[in-house]
């Protein structure tokens, strides 16, 4: 029997990078539907926000320097030049010494205010004086033109996951329309004479299709559309036929399953047939994860990922592959990680990165050591830390970065 010839983590995906024609394609989304979506270039601002001075409290714009001696025992009084009305030229208020207008909160503060003090320290007599019983310091209470975004400033950068609070950030400035990255489109295949529906109690040597379920759901979550998700016996011709029909309409394939070299390991050759460019990578320096394939196909640009059955393997090698390349090709930089010690001495495996499933209790990343194709203790760990490939493990206080399921 061959010994599989493996990559690191780090060269099976820059095989990847370096194929042709993989660069997410962009367009351009309306602001209505764009959340949810990776921005393909830096926004900038054309205009300044807000584009005249305004009030943060319902108040009286003031002179700061008429207010210099108020207070609650001796206020000052000022006269009442008007009120300042949303949506309406507020240009014609004059503002003089020893004067005041009223301004809501919102409202265009008048030209010759510096200030604006708050109703709460304003008592009028009658329509035309108010007693002020409060200084204020120039500036106070009033947002200056182009405070909160000024004009050519970078609104939102390339690589941003569009976040409610974008899209509003957006509509700020006036912008109807933005550049994003079209999603990867995904087929999910896994394979196995085993494997059963979810709603099918299985026989004898059978078990549930676990791996389309989560492949898919994860690839959602990053904002990849999923054309079509399929469970295929190990047979050659089944499985052949769906990798033509996908390269068709899909930008990844996705096969879970058969990547080991049993008997039935067909993935491999299968990939090379379908792919023009062949197999790049057929195993990878890894534990969970060894016996992963990646291939592409140049005329129909389509990536072809082999990902090992084991459930954990599965979905952290389809993270660190296929998700970290998505990323890194469109800016979004890393996955959420947080820094944690180890509650106890975790070994690594001589020769290859090694995966460990951690749940989180405070600082503390305690280790789950989960057994070949259980589930559970992927549910119930927090995500998973990295020990390279020259690391003899790590000992209990150690600190780890633990990337984060998202």
């Amino acid at each position: 029997m061959d010994l599989l010839k493996v990559d690191t983590i780090k060269e099976a995906r820059n095989k990847l990078a370096r194929c042709a024609g993989i660069m997410p394609v962009t367009e351009y989304a309306e602001l209505s539907g764009a959340a949810g979506r990776v921005l393909a270039f830096d926004i900038y601002s054309e205009e300044n926000i807000p584009p005249y001075r305004r009030s943060t409290m319902d108040g009286y714009a003031v002179r700061s320097g008429d207010l210099g001696a108020a207070g609650d025992m001796i206020p000052t009084m000022l006269k009442v030049r008007g009120e300042v009305v949303p949506g309406t030229d507020s240009s014609l208020l004059t503002m003089e010494a020893g004067s005041c207008v009223y301004v809501p909160t919102g409202g265009e503060v008048p030209a010759g205010a510096d200030a604006v003090v708050m109703t709460e320290y304003c008592e009028a007599f009658g329509d035309s004086m108010l007693a002020v019983s409060r200084a204020v310091s120039p500036g106070e209470n009033v947002v200056q033109i182009g405070e909160d975004i000024a004009e050519g400033d970078i609104l939102l950068s390339k690589g941003r996951k569009l976040r409610p609070q974008d899209i509003g950030t957006l509509a700020a400035a006036g912008i109807i329309s933005v550049p994003v990255f079209v999603p990867w489109k995904v087929t999910v295949i896994s394979t196995g004479d085993e494997l059963v529906s979810p709603d099918t109690a299985p026989g004898p040597g059978q078990i549930r299709d676990i791996n389309s379920y989560t492949i898919a759901s994860r690839s959602k979550a990053e904002g990849f559309g999923i054309v079509r998700t399929e469970r295929i016996p190990d047979n050659a011709g089944a499985i052949s036929s769906a990798l033509e029909a996908a390269k068709a309409d899909s930008d990844v394939v996705v096969v879970s399953g058969g990547s080991s070299q049993g008997k039935k390991d067909m993935t491999a050759a299968l990939i090379g047939k379908a792919a023009d460019r062949g197999v790049l990578t057929h195993g990878i320096a890894a534990k969970p994860g060894k016996p992963t394939i990646t291939g592409y196909d140049e005329a129909s640009r389509t990536l072809f990922i082999g990902l090992p059955g084991h459930p954990a393997a599965a979905l952290i090698v389809y993270e660190q592959l296929l998700i970290d390349l998505w990323r890194n090709l469109t800016g979004r930089g890393q996955r959420r990680t947080v820094k944690a010690k180890v509650s106890s001495n975790v070994p690594s495996a001589a020769g290859r990165m090694t995966f460990q499933l951690v749940k989180l209790k405070g600082d503390e990343a305690e280790a789950i050591f989960a057994r070949s194709g259980m589930i559970s203790p992927v549910s119930e760990a927090d995500g998973y830390f990295i020990m390279r490939e020259n690391q003899e493990g790590v000992r209990a206080g150690d600190t780890v970065e633990v990337f984060l399921w998202e």
